[in-house]
């Protein structure tokens, strides 16, 4: 993992909107400020840096949309961790 590939991760629109989704069905009021303020934290979970670093690698060209990168469950558990 190297803190570069966190900092993409962090600025992906598509992760972004993603974990918004993901905040929205938790029952947050305010889904996008939630996910604002904790933008670098999702990134910065276990695994993520590596799974998005992996995908660039490999070529995926919106890795922060692709399931197969980063799951929705991943997004739902890091959500949920946060939140508790």
């Amino acid at each position: 993992m190297a803190y570069s590939d966190i900092a993409m991760l962090s600025a992906d629109n598509d992760f972004i909107y993603r974990t918004t989704a993901c905040v929205s069905t938790q029952g947050e009021t305010d889904p996008t400020s939630w996910t604002i303020e904790h933008q670098w934290q999702m990134a910065g979970m276990p695994g993520f840096g590596d799974k998005y670093a992996s995908a660039i690698a490999n070529g995926i060209e919106r890795p922060g949309n692709d399931q197969s990168v980063i799951s929705d469950p991943d997004i739902l558990s890091a959500v949920q961790s946060l939140r508790a």
